[in-house]
């Protein structure tokens, strides 16, 4: 596996791919592994756990320069990150316990009827290169918490990344087995899924890898959990507070350079309030700094990949060709690395591929509606439904109109966000099944009913 530095174009490091039978290996390792884990209280599980937090919090600097040095997130967001990956640890290291309490249930006179919730064994994580390390701790924070072990296939492009998120729960005492990085290509993935010591699946990624793995898996019987793509709606109404919605919204679209399943990507702004809006949105947009990624200035560093970024110019120059108008940005920027500007669209053709595809980076498409009506109208006219953000100063009317919109979290005069705290996932094309929370942690885990007579 080369790892291409994005800010530069340069190849910076090669890691050598597992092979079959060093696969066969980690397999091995999970199965005697959670033989023993399962079995450790989880106050134990949990003291680990708030060790590793303690972990990422002492080398949050060298985690984060590797995330930027693989995938180009700004330093300061790459920060960031890892201590939000604390955050997650030290929430379950809380609330596990609470969490996976038995839960009684109303029985007949002299019986006693109980849920059990008890770990599944091996869970395979399929994990995406954007929030390298976030990605990766949302689900084993609480799937290891609740006895299971994990196995990490991680994006190609961030291999450092995955090894030193294995060296974090290393160095926190987790045993040997308990969490395991294959380096493996995307074509072995099939082939652990249907491994026997494979008890459950999850992926945070595309729509064709997510229905991939969701095919093998539902072929051998095997449970999954899918966080899939988003072409989120960011909805002004014509009571907002345009100053905040547009500082908020331009950040929300080009937060880790619009690199974000949850990122806002489609402006749906009340005619009232359009002009407005679209100027102070295009101002905030064009004040981002765009530069290198070890740069604490910098608010933009380059696209991930260049595959990536030409796929996302090609959407952009296709819709423009359709019709859409080009207010800011929308070509590469003519310097070494893989960088594109922050771009806002309007005028867009219904359609194009701005408008029914997701864009994955720094492009914003801004429409004009009448009312509020054509405003849920037009956000639910996606495949997608992941997350959503409504604008108005009235709270009563934010939350009626949450209540219309489909998909999995709704933020109110703020962008979305995934919260330790709260559930996270979509519906539609999406994904299915939740992160997070109660919710998260007993997604990987048996309901085991104990009716005792």
């Amino acid at each position: 596996m080369d790892v291409v530095d994005p800010s530069t174009g340069t190849r910076i490091e090669t890691y050598e791919e597992h092979t079959e039978s060093d696969v066969t290996e980690a397999l091995d390792h999970s199965t005697e592994a959670f033989d023993d884990w399962r079995t450790r209280s989880i106050r134990d599980r949990e003291q680990l756990l708030e060790t590793a937090g303690e972990v990422l919090r002492d080398n949050k600097r060298e985690y984060a320069e590797t995330m930027t040095r693989e995938m180009g997130k700004p330093i300061t967001q790459a920060i960031a990150e890892v201590e939000k990956c604390a955050w997650v640890c030290d929430h379950y290291a809380e609330y596990a316990s609470t969490y996976l309490d038995s839960n009684p249930h109303p029985s007949p006179p002299g019986s006693t009827v109980k849920t059990e919730y008890e770990p599944l064994g091996p869970v395979l994580a399929v994990m995406p290169w954007n929030f390298p390390f976030w990605q990766v701790f949302r689900f084993a924070a609480p799937y290891l918490t609740a006895g299971n072990v994990g196995l990490l296939k991680h994006a190609s492009n961030v291999p450092g990344c995955a090894l030193a998120i294995e060296d974090v729960f290393r160095e926190a005492g987790y045993p040997e087995g308990v969490f395991q990085s294959l380096l493996i290509p995307s074509e072995l993935v099939d082939d652990v899924i249907a491994d026997d010591r494979v008890r459950a699946a999850t992926l945070t990624g595309s729509g064709p890898a997510g229905r991939a793995v969701a095919a093998t898996a539902g072929e051998h019987l095997k449970k999954t959990v899918l966080e899939l793509g988003g072409s989120d709606p960011f909805i002004v109404l014509n009571d907002a507070d345009i100053v905040s919605a547009a500082e908020t919204g331009a950040w929300a679209r080009n937060l880790n350079g619009g690199q974000s399943c949850i990122a806002a990507k489609r402006f749906i702004v009340h005619t009232d309030v359009y002009d407005d809006f679209l100027d102070a949105f295009v101002d905030e947009v064009e004040s981002l700094v765009v530069g290198t990624p070890m740069d604490e200035e910098t608010d933009i560093g380059p696209q991930a990949r260049q595959d990536l970024m030409d796929e996302l110019h090609e959407q952009v120059a296709e819709s423009v060709a359709a019709g859409a108008t080009v207010v800011t940005g929308g070509e590469p920027i003519d310097r070494k690395g893989i960088f594109y500007p922050p771009t806002v669209l309007t005028d867009v053709p219904e359609g194009c591929p701005v408008d029914s595809e997701e864009t994955f980076g720094p492009v914003a498409t801004v429409y004009e509606v009448a009312d509020e009506d054509e405003a849920i109208s037009k956000a639910n006219d996606t495949n997608f439904g992941l997350g959503a953000s409504i604008w108005t100063e009235n709270r009563d009317r934010g939350e009626r109109i949450a209540g219309h919109i489909d998909a999995g979290c709704i933020y109110v005069n703020q962008l979305v966000k995934s919260d330790p705290r709260v559930p996270f996932g979509g519906v539609k094309d999406s994904g299915y099944g939740r992160e997070l929370s109660e919710a998260g942690i007993k997604e990987f885990v048996n309901r085991k009913t104990v009716w005792v007579e």
